[in-house]
């Protein structure tokens, strides 16, 4: 009996050990995967951190921008050119306008870079050697459209000095900031040594100053100027396309959604709807480019490179997205809500959507809105739509030719003067990116809202 006893203790002790070394082993485990799991949050967010910092760094000195200060003379003997027109005594609207625009081509023809090597020269030290083509690549070749066009607005400046600020050029830009090594050679170097040297001259006496660069948010994509170069045109060109994708994906893709999940009876033709859905939400979008080149350009002929082109294509590809994630939305309904509707009289209309589509209005908003976020960001697409052509205008409607933020992106980090264009390319990401943030806020704000009331 004794013996039977402590067997049976024995066997009691063994099962209490093995089940305490089968729980430290699981709470071991547990450990592990706690640490391994905060290991990757910590890993991913340093690398997303990295990521913003990196681009932060690169693209902060392109939101300045060195302006030189003239003191520009409307000298008569550079500006030969009659009095501006003044309109005489019954002359007809169309006569004047007519001599208005013969006076301003006549000042166009006119040589006004004189004008800028008079200002540069004014302002370098005395007798300093330097020919016309070295002087001039200091300030931005738009500087003498911006004289002329001072002149235009008020021809009584003739004869006068007044104060003008304009942008000195990329390649005065890239020597001011180091850019360009340099020591390296003439031959290597972008400007003369003559020219660097006036620069440095500028820099140390006050005639060039670094400001803000409201120009990369006010002014278009340029290629003769490139330090007047800006992102309007292109941030343009991108909303009108997000607002196409906005007033026509959305309600396209919550209807079907709404009749594929509620309304529509099950059978082949549903079936093979519903799996061309899910396999058009994995295609490739350089794919939808091909698309709407091939339909939207060569088929209906709408313009190339315009919005109303790019925000179809975008549409198209932002469907299944937005038809998708409504279903999965409209799945997650509880069916007592449904029943509970229906007992009380409500019909299948009603039901769907005075009880089932508010409880789901958070979760379709927020897949909307990271849908249109992430088209806003796609780049293959438009490219194949011809959206990467130069474009110097701001799009005035969605039928005029346009450009995007993305692929404005793209063509600066192709630039010949990558030196120059380098922090302007992150400057255009950090504005991508703070867009995409923006609706990314939005979409979390109306959501809990949404589901505050709910």
């Amino acid at each position: 009996m004794a013996t039977d006893t402590l067997s049976t203790s024995q066997a009691s002790v063994e099962r209490t050990r093995l089940i305490r070394a089968s729980l430290r082993k699981r709470h071991l485990s547990e450990a592990i995967f706690r640490v391994l799991g905060l290991a990757a949050i910590i890993l991913a967010l340093g690398f997303v951190a990295l990521l913003f910092v990196d681009i932060v760094r690169k693209g902060a000195p392109a939101f300045t921008q060195s302006n030189l200060h003239l003191a520009v003379t409307f000298d008569p003997a550079l500006i030969k050119a009659d009095p501006a027109p003044v309109r005489a005594e019954g002359q007809s609207d169309a006569d004047f306008q007519a001599a208005n625009l013969k006076w301003q081509r006549d000042l166009a023809l006119l040589n006004w870079n004189k004008v800028i090597e008079a200002s540069l020269r004014a302002a370098a030290p005395a007798g300093y050697d330097i020919d016309t083509k070295e002087i001039l690549s200091i300030a931005e070749t738009d500087a003498r459209h911006e004289v002329r066009e001072m002149f235009v607005a008020d021809p009584t400046l003739l004869g006068k000095t007044v104060d003008v600020d304009v942008l000195a050029s990329a390649n005065a830009v890239n020597w001011i900031r180091g850019n360009i090594d340099r020591s390296l050679g003439d031959a290597q170097q972008q400007l003369s040594a003559p020219a660097r040297a006036l620069i440095d001259e500028f820099v140390a006496n006050g005639t060039i100053t670094n400001g803000f660069a409201w120009s990369i948010f006010t002014n278009v994509d340029s290629r003769a100027a490139p330090a007047s170069a800006g992102l309007l045109g292109a941030f343009v060109g991108t909303l009108w396309m997000m607002l196409i994708v906005i007033f026509l994906a959305v309600p396209i893709g919550v209807a079907s959604a709404i009749y594929l999940e509620e309304f529509a009876p099950k059978s082949r033709l549903t079936d093979f709807i519903e799996v061309n859905i899910n396999n058009l939400a994995a295609v490739p979008s350089i794919v939808f480019g091909l698309l709407g080149a091939a339909v939207f350009i060569n088929y209906m002929h709408l313009p190339i490179s315009a919005p109303i082109v790019g925000g179809l294509v975008l549409t198209l590809m932002t469907l299944p997205t937005i038809i998708i994630a409504t279903r999965g939305a409209l799945l997650g309904v509880s069916p007592a809500l449904r029943q509970a509707a229906l007992g009380m009289g409500a019909s299948k209309t009603q039901m769907v959507f005075h009880h089932v589509l508010p409880v789901t209005f958070p979760s379709i908003l927020t897949a909307t809105i990271l849908g249109v976020a992430h088209a806003l960001g796609e780049t293959a697409p438009l490219l194949l739509i011809g959206m990467k052509a130069f474009v110097a205008a701001v799009p005035a409607t969605p039928l005029d030719q346009a450009t995007a933020l993305p692929v404005q992106i793209y063509l600066w980090q192709g630039n010949e003067n990558r030196n120059f264009f380098e922090p302007r390319t992150a400057a255009a990401i950090m504005v991508l990116l703070l867009v995409m943030i923006c609706l990314n806020g939005v979409a979390i704000y109306l959501r809990s809202r949404l589901e505050k009331r709910a």
